[in-house]
């Protein structure tokens, strides 16, 4: 297994357990204690993990996500199949929005060269579409969270207040059927509101592990998304049920 797969199955452990030990780690991933205490240190120092004897615990409260360098590497390779997904979705001359996060940077790669109007909500999406020689970029106004290059604060409300989208494609940090769709930053969880309020369509895209996450602030009930593209490790009665609710739920 790379580096990256290791890392995902450790960090999926931590978020379900809290703690790991490196002979489990080492048995279940069929590798050696060494490899192990590496990664467990590349970790540590991305911040995402405490070193303890033996192993390492979780650093991360229900306030706090893992820091952009780590979500890249988090179920990469499921955000570009998804980011696909929703490239076949958008029509050419569309205007849309494109949330934050390592999976809006995703789909904004995916459609860099498409025909769009599209306002990205965060540094990392700017950066891939401004040379672009087709899309036509329209910055919004706001505050840039540090690290995270999130676009938020009262100008983003501002400048979606008198703006209309066909689409606006919409990341999370957690989603379930209790809570809807969350966020870990209030700031963020508010940009992400008025995405909404000036779209004509909301596309939510969320791997299958966002299912098992919650975050501290509410987005939106589950009943404010017209498409979820997810992939094939989503809970399968969850995607039952809001198909059976009128949700288009594509599966990447």
């Amino acid at each position: 297994m790379s580096g990256i797969g290791r890392h995902e199955v450790i960090l999926g452990r931590l978020r379900r357990e809290g703690r790991v030990n490196v002979p489990s780690l080492a048995l279940e991933l069929e590798t050696s204690e060494v490899t192990i205490r590496r990664d467990l240190d590349q970790l540590a120092q991305a911040g995402v993990l405490r070193r303890v004897r033996g192993g390492a615990v979780s650093v991360l409260m229900r306030g706090e996500g893992l820091p952009y360098a780590m979500r890249e590497l988090d179920f990469a390779a499921e955000k570009e199949r998804m980011a696909v997904a929703v490239g076949a979705l958008i029509q050419d001359g569309e205007a849309i929005t494109i949330d934050s996060g390592t999976t809006g940077a995703a789909v904004a790669r995916e459609l860099a060269g498409r025909r769009l109007t599209i306002m990205p909500f965060s540094v990392q999406a700017i950066a891939v579409l401004v040379g672009s020689a087709s899309a036509n970029l329209v910055l919004p106004g706001g505050t840039v969270l540090p690290d995270e290059g999130s676009i938020v604060g009262p100008m983003v409300d501002a400048s979606l207040r008198s703006l209309r989208f066909d689409t606006a494609i919409l990341t999370c940090c957690g989603v379930s059927e209790e809570d809807g769709v969350t966020a870990h930053d209030l700031q963020d969880a508010a940009a992400k509101s008025a995405m909404i309020g000036a779209a004509r369509r909301v596309i939510l895209v969320a791997e299958g592990a966002k299912f098992s996450h919650s975050a501290m602030a509410v987005v939106c009930e589950l009943s404010s998304i017209d498409v979820l593209v997810t992939d094939k490790s989503a809970p399968a009665g969850v995607l039952d049920q809001l198909r059976a609710d009128g949700m288009d739920v594509i599966l990447a």
